[in-house]
This record gives C-alpha cells, structure tokens and sequence, in this order.
C-alpha cells in the first residue's frame, strides 16, 4: 500500500465515529475514558460485548455483527489503514453494533474494565514462532491473564488460525494451566461439528490459504 494510500486512510479514520484512537499516554498514564462504558456511551444498549484481537480488515468484525445484530463488536488492530476497509464498509452498510480500536493487544485491559467483555476472538495471528517471540504470542500465559481481567467469569475465547504450531502451542498451555478446552478442531472445514460462525465467515487470508488446501484450526476455551 502507498503512502498516501495509507495517509489518505488515516484521515479518514478520523473523521469515522465507529474508530477510537486513544494516545498511549490516555491507556497507560490515565483512566481511559471508554472503559467500562463501551455499551453505555457508544452502543447505547447492554448487549452483550464481543472482541476481536488483531482484527486485520475487520472482516470477522463485520461479518459477526452482520451475523448476531443483537450482539456489539469492536476489532482492535495497531495497524488503522487495515481496520480502516472494515470500517468503511460498516458505516457504508449501517451496522451500528461494530466499532475499531487502534492499539496494541497488550494494553487490551487498559481499555475494557473488569468484567466487561463476553467472548474474544483471536483470528489468524502471528504464530510468532521463534522461541524468543513466546512473549508476542497472543495466546501466552501474560495475554490470558489480561484477556481474563475484562472477561466476565463466564466469558469465552475463541482461536482460529493457520497454525498448527499455534493451535497444538495453544491446546499445550491450555491443558498445562488447567483452563477449560470447550472445543478444538485441527481441520475445520474437512471435519464435523465446526460451528456455523467459524466456517460460514472467512477472512481475506483464510480463503488464500484454503485455495493453498491448507487446514484451518479452532479452539473454543475458558480461561480459568
């Protein structure tokens, strides 16, 4: 993408009121003043909430608030040119329950409260498969600890990826600390059972890789 591709997103992200942008500064040295009240503030209704890390081009974002209209939705990618077509394409369709939010994953428990969030979806991330990269891996034992604080006690996450090392890394961790595996599934699409919302909505990437007849894998789980 050219840079005034990039630039020329940029500024239209700003001018989107479903994208937040908050300075680092507004998560790390203040109370940002989003969390806790997503529903209340922005949604302007108690449905429940729905996350998706990395969320890329906001294709899952969009296609689950299609989906579940009686549900919110908020992608979260540091990179906004990409969110941006996801964006554009919920205000472009009306779908008041999907929002964006620019920031990195880690600070995910700076910008929902305590008890705050029902279900995360983590779709296609960086395996991050070098040993030295375990602290990048979005499913470490650090990122379940933050992705817990806003989970409420019977909140749900959800993995699909690529992977296989960061599906059988993932269903390790998850037996070895002892949090509970709902479902998992190493080949999605050749194999029964899948539920509907991981097979009928498929990213970019994912129709790529499937044309390549490589397997998509998926774990349900809650963090205990």
């Amino acid at each position: 993408m050219g840079s005034k591709n990039k630039l020329k997103r940029f500024n239209e992200n700003e001018t989107f009121a479903n994208v937040f942008q908050p300075k680092r500064e507004d998560l790390v040295d203040a109370v940002y003043n989003m969390k806790g009240n997503w529903n209340k503030d922005y949604f302007k209704n108690s449905n429940p909430l729905v996350l998706e890390l990395g969320c890329g081009k906001g294709e899952y974002s969009v296609n689950l608030a299609k989906k579940y209209p009686n549900k919110n939705f908020i992608g979260i990618d540091i990179k906004g040119a990409r969110f941006w077509r996801g964006a554009k394409t919920a205000i472009e369709e009306n779908l008041p329950n999907v929002a964006f939010l620019r920031t990195q994953i880690e600070l995910v428990d700076k910008a929902f409260a305590e008890n705050e969030v029902d279900e995360i979806w983590i779709t296609f991330p960086d395996p991050q498969i070098k040993y030295k990269r375990t602290k990048h891996r979005m499913t470490n034992s650090e990122f379940l600890k933050r992705y817990k604080k806003i989970l409420k006690p019977d909140g749900v996450m959800n993995l699909k990826t690529d992977s296989e090392f960061m599906h059988g890394y993932t269903l390790g961790l998850l037996h070895g600390e002892g949090h509970e595996v709902l479902y998992a599934n190493h080949n999605v699409y050749k194999q029964e059972g899948s539920p509907e919302e991981v097979t009928s909505i498929q990213t970019h990437y994912e129709s790529i890789y499937l044309e390549q007849d490589k397997a998509i894998t998926y774990i349900r789980f809650k963090i205990k």
